[in-house]
């Protein structure tokens, strides 16, 4: 099988998987590292606390660190799910395993944050505890304004981020797979000098092309929010308070095509006054400001990603993709691909 051939620097593409990393740390303020089946790095600390920093630069303290990133990623393993567990400063990790024919090529670790309600902690595992009290204490006082600013969320906010990482990393090693399985595939067909097509099942035994399409479309919206909301800037919105569920919404769902009625509704104002407000405001139409904003999120997806251009239409909630080039090329006065071809040459 492949797969026994596969290293976690060629199932991830890591320049554009670092890239990434960078902003999903950024949305969701956890510390995302990648490593391989030997626990070693294969990507910078993206989003590394203050206090996490001063712990693995300090040679006593960093031993500990390390035995915990092998214990998780161990775990994670074990269950073949992401591990939730507390590291030997009762600050929460995630161990989120990459496994490809049960065997086991590295880990996503995310982390260094403290629940918002430490009893919900009362099931998770401290992976490791030090005997040396004498030893911790003497690093507290260098350690605790850090540990202050450590980011706080609920059990529940991690258990869903822990999901969606292992979701990614699920996706990722599919179409990894996929691409090499079909190489691999058409170069035995080449070399058998046979004309028949390969079947899915030869290619990805156990899906049908609905489940690949469905996987495709849940992945390709992560990671549009993930980019998109990391680029986001607060400081363009709307500060009047009357406005504001409509902005919220807008933003918070960047896929739909809302109308200027709905918005209205959201801000229980009329159509006409939501339209008179907006434009005093803003000083635009709503309808010229919500395409020139669908089309500043395109360029970052263009930008950052190798989304297909019908895809980027999909994801901003146009209708069709020709509609949605024939915007962008009003604004930007060149085509979506254009665009990607010029910014990335």
């Amino acid at each position: 099988m492949i797969g026994e051939h596969l290293s976690i620097q060629k199932i991830f593409d890591l320049p554009k998987w670092e890239r990434l990393q960078d902003s999903l740390a950024s949305v969701t303020k956890l510390a995302i590292l990648t490593v391989d089946y030997k626990g070693n790095a294969v990507t910078s600390h993206s989003g590394c606390q203050s206090f996490c920093k001063a712990v693995r630069q300090d040679e006593d303290l960093l031993p500990y660190c390390q035995k915990c990133d092998s214990r998780g990623g161990l775990e994670a393993v074990r269950s073949n799910k992401p591990y939730i567990y507390l590291c030997h400063y009762n600050i929460i990790d995630i161990a989120v395993p990459v496994i490809i024919d049960d065997k086991y090529i590295g880990a996503v670790m995310a982390g260094q944050v403290r629940l918002s309600d430490p009893s919900g902690s009362a099931e998770l595992e401290q992976i490791l505890t030090s005997k040396n009290r004498k030893l911790y204490s003497e690093k507290w006082e260098k350690l605790k304004d850090h540990y202050a600013d450590l980011p706080v969320m609920s059990y529940q906010e991690i258990v869903t981020i822990a999901g969606m990482l292992s979701l990614l990393c699920s996706y990722i090693v599919e179409e990894a797979l996929n691409k090499n399985l079909i190489v691999e595939m058409f170069e035995k067909a080449s070399s058998s000098g046979t004309g028949a097509s390969p079947r899915l099942s030869d290619i990805l035994p156990g899906y049908t092309m609905k489940n690949l399409e469905n996987v495709r479309k849940e992945m390709t919206h992560i990671l549009a929010g993930a980019y998109l909301g990391a680029e986001e800037e607060e400081g363009e919105r709307c500060a009047n308070p009357v406005l504001k569920p409509a902005f919220d919404y807008l933003y918070a769902h960047k896929s739909e095509s809302v109308p200027l009625k709905k918005m209205a509704e959201l801000c229980h104002i009329s159509p006409s006054y939501f339209s008179r407000l907006f434009a005093k405001e803003t000083g635009e139409s709503y309808s010229g400001y919500t395409a020139r904003l669908k089309i500043k999120w395109a360029k970052q997806l263009l930008e950052n990603t190798d989304m297909p251009v019908a895809q980027i239409s999909g994801e901003l909630g146009f209708n069709e993709p020709g509609y949605f080039i024939k915007t962008f090329k009003k604004y930007e006065e060149i085509t979506p691909a254009v665009y990607r071809k010029y910014y990335k040459s």
